[in-house]
């Protein structure tokens, strides 16, 4: 790790706190309904979003290209690499390394899924970055979500494949690591005290409540994790900026769910 790295990733974590709250808008048509939910208007979601201050925003290259400009300055921008579906629908790669930097952002976000038979695909989508963000000291955030074939095909949080996932990031050797909460703290703690890179929170599925996602996102700061970028628990609440302002607190004031409720 070379210095512009190192400047980057300062830039990832700037907050006092030394944790990191993020807002993920990158969500690919692929996800259903263009014309419902928070990101129906896109411009109008990432401009609500930065209302709160968030340390990062990430987001696709396109969105990036039309939507970041007025917000440039004021949080660190991850670009979005990849898309995919998790029953493989869909899945490919948007932006290179190099199409990050000409964007001005300070990280590459690589979403891959793991398990499954195109998982190696998925892996090589992850090692490919690493290298290929070598030359411009880029660093990598990967969001890593595994699947079981159970039952049809889902996205799973249990502490086995998150520590799965988790180890996926350290073995391809990425900067920063984004994992689901596995439900449980104490297993999320040795998950992460085994783990020699960051680990932030993915926000994940749609809570019933705010209050239920805040819970989550407070357990998982007490195991030890550095953050969390969050998508539609804060974009589908219909009250977005009160949600980010809540998320804000539980990660930068370690204040708990009831607490970031009724401050924010």
């Amino acid at each position: 790790m070379g210095l512009g790295t190192d400047i980057r990733l300062s830039r990832l974590f700037a907050n006092p706190s030394g944790n990191l709250f993020g807002i993920a808008v990158d969500h690919f048509v692929g996800y259903g309904n263009v014309r419902a939910g928070g990101l129906q208007n896109l411009p109008d979601a990432v401009d609500r979003c930065m209302t709160s201050h968030p340390d990062t925003m990430t987001m696709t290259p396109g969105t990036a290209k039309n939507c970041w400009p007025k917000h440039v300055s004021e949080a660190a921008l991850i670009v979005q690499a990849s898309y995919w579906t998790p029953d493989d629908r869909i899945r490919g790669q948007l932006a290179t390394p190099a199409d990050a930097i000409r964007l001005g952002a300070d990280a590459l976000a690589v979403a891959i899924a793991v398990r499954g038979e195109t998982e190696g695909d998925f892996i090589r989508w992850l090692s490919d970055a690493v290298r290929a963000a070598a030359p411009y000291e880029l660093p990598i955030v990967a969001h890593i979500y595994p699947r079981d074939y159970t039952d049809g095909v889902k996205i799973v949080f249990t502490p086995d494949e998150i520590a799965y996932a988790v180890r996926v990031g350290i073995e391809t050797g990425v900067d920063v690591i984004k994992v689901g909460y596995p439900g449980d703290e104490q297993a999320f703690a040795e998950i992460i005290s085994a783990c020699p890179a960051p680990v932030v929170m993915a926000g994940g599925p749609k809570e019933p409540t705010l209050r239920d996602a805040l819970a989550q996102i407070h357990a998982g700061m007490r195991a030890g994790a550095r953050g969390a970028v969050v998508g539609r628990n804060i974009w589908g609440e219909a009250d977005m900026e009160h949600a980010a302002r809540a998320y804000a607190a539980v990660i930068h004031d370690g204040l708990d769910a009831d607490q970031a409720v009724a401050r924010a």
